[in-house]
C-alpha cells in the first residue's frame, strides 16, 4: 500500500471517532474510515486493504463486543494489524490474546506511550 495511511474504525460514537480521525489526521496524515459493525467492518476489508483496524471494546451501534470483531478480522488472509480501544486492562488482554496488538483507551489518545504504538504500525 502506498500514498495516505489508511485506518478503519469498528463502532466508535460520532465524537470518539471525529476525535480519533483527527489525531491520526494531524499525527499520520491518516485517512480514517468508519464501521458501525462486524459486517460493515468485514465489507469494507473487502473493498480495500489497511494499514491498521481499531475496533471498540463495545460497539456503539449495537452493542456488540469488539472481541468478536477482532476475532472475525483475525481470522482473515492477510488480516491487517488490530488494536483495541479500552481503558480496560482486562479487554486489552483479551485483545490481545486472540492476536490484535498492543490497544490503547480513549483517554490516553494523546499520551506518548499511545503515539508509539501507533507509530510503529502507521509510520
Amino acid at each position: 500500500m502506498s500514498g495516505s495511511r489508511r485506518v478503519l474504525s469498528v463502532g466508535q460514537c460520532g465524537f470518539d471517532h471525529s476525535s480519533i480521525s483527527g489525531f491520526l489526521a494531524a499525527e499520520f496524515s491518516a485517512t480514517v474510515d468508519a464501521a458501525d459493525s462486524r459486517f460493515e467492518a468485514l465489507q469494507a476489508l473487502e473493498r480495500q486493504p489497511y494499514h491498521l483496524v481499531l475496533v471498540n471494546r463495545v460497539l456503539d451501534a449495537d452493542g456488540s463486543p469488539g472481541q468478536l470483531v477482532i476475532e472475525a478480522i483475525l481470522g482473515l488472509d492477510n488480516a491487517p494489524p488490530v488494536m483495541l480501544v479500552s481503558n480496560y486492562a482486562d479487554a486489552q488482554q483479551q485483545a490481545e490474546t486472540a492476536g490484535a496488538l498492543p490497544g490503547f483507551g480513549k483517554s490516553s489518545l494523546r499520551t506518548p506511550e499511545t503515539r508509539e504504538r501507533l507509530r510503529a504500525v502507521l509510520g
